[in-house]
């Protein structure tokens, strides 16, 4: 008999861990846009100490990776700082998915040089000949008598591709630039090169390390990348594999409220509203 209720007792005790299991906050990974990594992290810490049942994990590796990603049906959220292409959407449907977008904060991309470059705007022209080897040396745009040593983003980065599509209009980047895998590594490496040119994230533009271009005259703030005025403009997004629910919904709306919204500004980024 005592046997039986001892039995009994475990066969509760493991039943009562599996409901507990069963009934705790699901996990919610982001992983892609090294752009949107940054107020990714701290909202995310920020959500955790509100809930603290859930847990996040948040990775970067660029936003193909993030569709990627969610795609394989291995994250919650993929961080995208461009669109889903139509073949990865494609894709994902072959395998079941539904990606839903998600706008989630507002960016524009800026030309950046070393502090001591003299150079303060660039046409889009001239960035695209700088970017496909057609202008070489700095004197052609009103700098020094030195070679342009060129600095851009991996093809899996959605910089990359918004940069691709709005300044280079699809032609080719010359094969001498410097190629760097995220947004952080791109600043430090102008940063590091008195005769560099790169491109970043407005996010990401720290005026110590690095000077901010204008393009066309335009210089890169949240008024003119929220207008569009600037040619570089984009939005920023997350992507979900269908409607959100629960712990993922809630995470979703907390960053677009007010109070997540701060977290995107305190990074540098573009707020909403």
């Amino acid at each position: 008999m005592r046997k039986c209720m001892s039995v009994m007792l475990c066969a509760a005790v493991l039943c009562g861990l599996a409901a507990g299991i069963a009934g705790a906050a699901e996990e919610i990974s982001i992983n892609g846009s090294t752009t949107i990594l940054p107020f990714a992290q701290s909202t995310a810490e920020a959500f955790m100490k509100l809930n603290p049942e859930v847990r996040m994990s948040v990775s970067g590796g660029g936003s193909g990776n993030g569709a990627k990603a969610l795609i394989d049906g291995v994250t919650s959220i993929a961080a995208m700082s461009r669109e889903m292409k139509e073949d990865e959407i494609a894709a994902a449907v072959a395998k079941g998915r539904n990606p839903v977008r998600h706008i989630v904060a507002v960016d524009c991309i800026v030309p950046i040089v070393h502090p001591s470059n003299p150079v303060n705007n660039l046409t889009v022209d001239q960035l695209r000949d700088i970017y496909s080897g057609k202008i070489t040396n700095w004197k052609d745009v009103g700098g020094p008598d030195k070679n342009i040593a060129v600095i851009g983003r991996d093809t899996s980065s959605g910089t990359y591709e918004v940069w691709d599509e709005k300044i280079m209009k699809k032609t080719p980047v010359t094969p001498r630039a410097l190629i760097v895998a995220s947004s952080g590594a791109l600043v430090q490496s102008v940063a590091g090169n008195v005769l560099s040119v790169g491109y970043d994230s407005l996010g990401y533009v720290n005026e110590k390390l690095v000077k901010a271009l204008t393009i066309e005259g335009v210089k890169g703030t949240p008024d003119t990348a929220r207008s569009g005025q600037i040619v570089t403009s984009r939005m920023l997004f997350m992507y979900t594999d269908g409607n959100p629910s629960g712990d993922l919904r809630k995470y979703l709306d907390f960053l677009v409220s007010d109070d997540g919204q701060k977290y995107v500004a305190r990074e540098g980024f573009v707020t909403l509203k």
